[in-house]
C-alpha cells in the first residue's frame, strides 16, 4: 500500500465528523483482505479511537454473516455479530419507515440499488457527510456525501 494514498484518506476522513460504511469496509476488514486492510485499518482505527464516528445499517450484520453461516461456522458469525454491535463509536443503525422513504427517493433520483440506497439512507439519516463504499455506483450521490471509494487508494498493476 502506498504510504500517500494512506495519508490522503487520512486527510479525507479528518474532514468528517460521521462518516457511513459500507459492509464492505467490514468485510474486507474481517476477511483481511490484502489490498484492502491497510484501508480498513485506518479507517476503523479513526473510529475505534473516536476521531470519527461511524455508522452502518443493519443490513451490515447480514451481509458480513452470510459466509460464515453458509459455511456452517456459527462460532464465527456470531463472533463478526459481536464485533459489529460493541464497536467503538459505531453506531449500527436499524432500518426504519423514514431511512426506507429517503431510500426509496435516492433509488427514484440517482438510479443506485435497493441495499446500496438504504446504506446511503441510514448515513445520511445518521448525520454522516461522506460514506466509504467500494460500490462505485454510489459515486451518483457525490452531491449528498462525499463518497470515498476504497479502490481510488488502491494501486493497480
Amino acid at each position: 500500500m502506498d504510504a500517500a494514498a494512506l495519508r490522503d484518506l487520512r486527510r479525507r476522513l479528518t474532514a468528517h465528523r460521521v462518516v457511513g460504511l459500507d459492509s464492505m469496509v467490514f468485510i474486507y476488514h474481517v476477511e483481511a483482505h490484502p489490498l484492502y486492510l491497510p484501508l480498513t485499518r485506518t479507517v476503523l482505527h479513526a473510529v475505534e479511537r473516536g476521531a470519527l464516528h461511524g455508522v452502518t445499517a443493519v443490513l451490515t450484520l447480514l451481509e458480513l454473516t452470510v459466509h460464515p453461516w453458509r459455511r456452517g461456522q456459527e462460532a464465527v458469525a456470531r463472533e463478526y455479530e459481536a464485533l459489529l454491535v460493541h464497536f467503538p463509536h459505531l453506531h449500527v443503525a436499524d432500518i426504519t419507515r423514514e431511512t426506507t422513504r429517503l431510500a426509496a427517493r435516492l433509488r427514484g433520483h440517482y438510479g443506485v440499488g435497493p441495499v446500496d440506497a438504504l446504506h446511503a439512507a441510514v448515513a445520511l439519516h445518521h448525520g454522516a457527510t461522506a460514506l466509504i463504499t467500494n460500490d462505485l455506483t454510489l459515486r451518483r450521490l457525490a452531491g449528498l456525501l462525499e463518497v470515498i471509494v476504497l479502490d481510488d487508494y488502491v494501486a493497480v498493476g
